[in-house]
């Protein structure tokens, strides 16, 4: 016998982290494409192939799975960073392999940047301190190899790191929106000559 068109898939036998990606997953394409507002929790729940119920059990409500999700993002984001400055010990090739980091987290095919720096629910303090913390942390790292290798104070430090990440965060974001007129690369670079530029202009202190 042949189940019915409209059966769901058995959902108990999945183990619980992978349905938790499962269900991630779903919820990045709905949000991504209407919104936190505009998101439904029974569209999620049939995007993922699960009952609402099965849904409830991972997360208690639509809040809940949206933070999941950007904490998720975020933390993507925060590491590709992280791995960009440590590839390298010449400040010279850091400053583009941070905007890189930039430009392929803006250029992913499931676009979920727009959850870190389009969120339609950045009033949310939970969603705020989420979202400041991730620019916070990424300028903290900038910041690190300024304060040591400038001799800038740690505010003064922290003041360039967080103009670095904001520019890479929206050229990537113009760029995208210009349907990648000028090649990924090519643009990367030509950010971060303009950066460089500004950022050499302290002296290496030794």
């Amino acid at each position: 016998m042949t189940a019915s068109p409209q059966a769901r898939p058995a959902s108990s036998r999945m183990p619980r982290p992978a349905r938790r990606l499962q269900l991630l997953g779903a919820a990045r394409d709905v949000f991504v494409a209407q919104g936190y507002h505009a998101a439904a929790m029974d569209e999620i729940a049939e995007r993922a192939g699960v009952s609402k119920p099965v849904l409830y059990q991972h997360f208690p409500g639509k809040l809940e799975l949206y933070l999941a999700l950007l904490d998720e993002s975020a933390n993507e984001l925060i590491n590709e960073v992280s791995e960009a400055l440590s590839s390298t010990s010449d400040n010279r090739q850091r400053v583009p392999a941070t905007f890189k980091a930039f430009y392929d987290y803006v250029a992913g095919a499931g676009e979920e940047f727009r959850l870190v720096f389009e969120s339609d629910l950045s009033n949310e303090p939970a969603v705020r301190d989420r979202l400041d913390r991730t620019m916070h942390e990424c300028a903290d790292m900038v910041a690190q190899f300024i304060r040591e290798d400038a001799g800038v104070s740690n505010e003064e430090a922290h003041l360039l790191g967080m103009a670095l990440v904001g520019m890479a965060q929206v050229t990537a974001r113009y760029w995208l929106s210009t349907d990648r007129a000028i090649p990924k690369d090519a643009a990367e670079q030509l950010i971060a000559r303009l950066a460089w530029r500004g950022i050499s202009g302290w002296p290496l202190t030794t």
